[in-house]
């Protein structure tokens, strides 16, 4: 049990440190996403990469899923080879190169420009790969199974992930337009930079021993028998419901990035930004999304709060994100509508802020959802490798959401947009038919837990007909 001193807000104090360690890695990663497509399209004489769209939105899918593949090997190494905090600083620093190369001068490597970019893009996908599992795995490791202040703390963290999308679309809107694109990737470097000083100085004070000893290690050392015990009955139920729920988040995730693509260009060519005179950086539109997500997340962990047991079941309120999904491409079905066939008109900025609205709202029902809900559902020899995994499905979305948006010159952005959200819908209803079976497998506890126990234990548990929470045996884990 945590004393008054190591908590805040009721919280561990890890919680705040990994808060603000998550919060400038996605500032980093957002600055450079916020402006990647764009600087590829516009001209070279503007310091653009001069693509055509198409060109663009493939290398788009195509580094944003690796990106969010990565982590599944990343997520393994560290699971059973290094260490989460050691990962996390390799990935760190990894990262934090990559975006520097991306700001290097044309000619300053000794090599074409071409290849100096597509070196800093792989500098910042390995390094991804070896960050990205680790901090959300080590918030799961601050709570033991069944504490009911997890939910809450990954609403917190999750909080940080989108103050630092929104500083990032604005600060990177406001350098880029006084120092060209280059001022963006360095932003986004010196964003690195700070998430890996805040982990070097305070990691060892707020966190201990949390991600200093692989996972797999750990899981043998708590093992009664010390021998690696195979999956149970309950645990493979659990993993089932990890990969079907992966294949709706692949559904949601290929239609939400459309922001990072074909909705960025959307706003940068074919939308009206002029407000008193004052032309709207596009990128700051990119901050719409975290902007909605730091008003309604409260406002959402206080809805789901209040209705207590009759809160959704994460299959529901994954479901119920689909069908936000599909609200929000009918707003820019309305937006290609008013455009009608002429494309030097200009639409109003209200569809984007109405898209990206309920975006939002679909975002908030499932991503933290399904964060919180891997390190409950995942063994404990797998926390790092299941987390992998979740971000794997979305590097295949991220993938698909490339090829979707590139189809915009041969199938044009109505029916594209029309096209998604009948899918959402369709998806969204499938998963309301499986939520019954699904929130089965799970195994929930009667008091809303979900315990990580061993076999024997189990075995233990029925022969003393022991009525206790399952969650007081086992070890207490993410």
């Amino acid at each position: 049990m945590l004393s008054k001193e190591d908590t805040m807000l009721g919280h561990p104090k890890g919680l705040f440190l990994l808060f603000g360690t998550e919060l400038w890695e996605r500032f980093s990663y957002y600055s450079m996403r916020a402006i990647l497509v764009i600087y590829l399209t516009d001209k070279t004489i503007n310091g653009g990469m001069g693509w055509t769209t198409a060109e663009a939105l493939n290398l788009y899918g195509i580094y944003t899923g690796l990106v969010y593949f990565t982590p599944l090997i990343g997520g393994w190494l560290s699971d059973n080879y290094v260490s989460k905090r050691l990962s996390l600083l390799i990935g760190g620093a990894l990262m934090a190169v990559g975006q520097f190369i991306l700001a290097l001068p044309d000619g300053f490597l000794p090599m074409l420009p071409l290849y100096s970019f597509y070196l800093g893009l792989a500098f910042i996908v390995v390094g991804n790969g070896m960050f990205k599992p680790n901090v959300s795995s080590m918030l799961g490791d601050l709570y033991p199974a069944g504490d009911n202040r997890r939910d809450s703390a990954f609403t917190i963290f999750y909080m940080g992930i989108n103050v630092g999308s929104l500083l990032a679309g604005i600060v990177v809107g406001i350098v880029t337009g006084l120092m060209g694109w280059k001022s963006g990737f360095v932003a986004a470097g010196i964003g690195m930079l700070i998430s890996l000083v805040i982990q070097m100085v305070f990691a060892q004070r707020y966190l201990g021993e949390i991600g200093k000893i692989p996972s797999a290690k750990m899981a043998l050392k708590n093992n009664k028998s010390k021998v690696q015990e195979p999956l149970t009955k309950i645990e493979i139920d659990r993993l089932k419901v990890i990969m079907v729920l992966g294949l709706f988040v692949v559904v949601f995730w290929a239609g939400f990035e459309q922001a990072g693509g074909l909705m960025n260009l959307y706003s940068h060519e074919y939308t009206d930004r002029i407000i008193a005179g004052f032309e709207i950086p596009a990128s700051w539109f990119q901050s719409l999304n975290p902007f909605f997500i730091i008003i309604l997340a409260p406002i959402m962990a206080i809805m789901w709060g209040k209705m207590g047991p009759k809160e959704p079941h994460a299959p529901v309120k994954f479901a119920m994100a689909l069908f936000f999904l599909a609200l929000g491409f009918l707003c820019m079905i309305g937006a290609a509508l008013e455009q009608g066939a002429d494309l030097t008109a200009k639409t109003s900025m209200l569809w984007l802020v109405g898209a990206y609205f309920f975006h939002t709202l679909g975002e908030l029902c499932l991503s933290p959802i399904g964060l919180s809900m891997i390190t409950k559902l995942a063994p404990l020899r797998l926390a790092s490798v299941m987390m992998g995994t979740w971000f794997a499905f979305n590097a295949l979305s991220n993938y698909i959401a490339g090829l979707i948006g590139s189809r915009v010159g041969s199938l044009g952005a109505l029916d594209i947009f029309a096209g998604i959200a009948v899918a959402s819908v369709i998806a969204g209803v499938l998963l309301l038919i499986l939520s019954d079976t699904l929130i089965r497998w799970m195994h929930q506890s009667s008091d809303g837990s979900f315990s990580h126990i061993h076999p024997e234990e189990l075995e233990d548990k029925n022969d003393t007909d022991n009525d206790s929470d399952l969650d007081s045996k086992g070890p207490q884990i993410a």
